[in-house]
């Protein structure tokens, strides 16, 4: 049913999900680097991860990483240093680079389109191991749940919102970027770009371990 909480949470999760963040950095890095339909499954791929976190938050799971420090601490640093590795492959690219042919590009391109089920999982795994959002489920969606709401049905009924929000943002960014996407990946700009990537992913990775709860 929608209602005046079902509306503040939509505002209130608009203004979250058009704030960068690290999954619009793994988005733009796979775009840029293995076309739209990858930026479009990694986009699927961080958006299904909330319907995750909205399950654990109704089933009273999350409450572990909020009480627990061993498994908040566990959590946050698989996290962290899943986004450290992507951001050091990013990186790892950018110096391995060489000039190629087009045509060497194009099957290049053609190769890394394959790669659809890695760019989902990789936008699924870097929302799963990110135990703030965890924590925010917990916490946050609590607060737009009445006493005579079904706990999960409203829980995943504010993850599907969140999930539209997510999955309308990132593509517009995916299919932006697709547009404008031969100029990117010329050789030195394209260097430029997964390097500037790599290093933010490896900044988000390092300020997520150092995080405290």
């Amino acid at each position: 049913m929608i209602d005046s909480q079902v509306l503040a949470f939509t505002g209130i999760a608009a203004i979250l999900t058009l704030t960068p963040g690290a999954d619009t950095m793994l988005v733009m890095r796979n775009v840029l680097e293995r076309g739209r339909r990858a930026g479009l499954l990694t986009t699927f791929g961080i958006c299904t991860g909330l319907f995750f976190h909205a399950t654990l938050s109704a089933l009273g799971l999350s409450l572990i990483l909020v009480r627990s420090a061993t498994v908040f601490e566990v959590v946050k640093m698989v996290g962290a240093c899943y986004l450290i590795f992507l951001g050091g492959q990013s990186i790892w690219r950018a110096l391995r680079h060489r000039a190629e042919s087009s045509d060497a590009q194009e099957g290049k391109v053609a190769g890394r389109e394959k790669k659809g089920w890695q760019s989902y999982l990789e936008g699924l795994l870097t929302n799963v191991f990110n135990p703030k959002v965890a924590i925010f489920y917990l916490a946050f969606l609590p607060q737009f749940i009445s006493v005579s709401d079904s706990v999960f049905a409203k829980s995943i009924l504010l993850a599907s919102i969140h999930f539209v929000l997510g999955i309308a943002w990132l593509s517009l960014i995916t299919l932006l970027l697709g547009r404008v996407r031969a100029l990117l990946t010329r050789p030195r700009i394209k260097r430029a770009i997964e390097a500037t990537t790599g290093a933010v992913l490896i900044a988000f990775g390092a300020r997520l371990a150092m995080e405290r709860k």
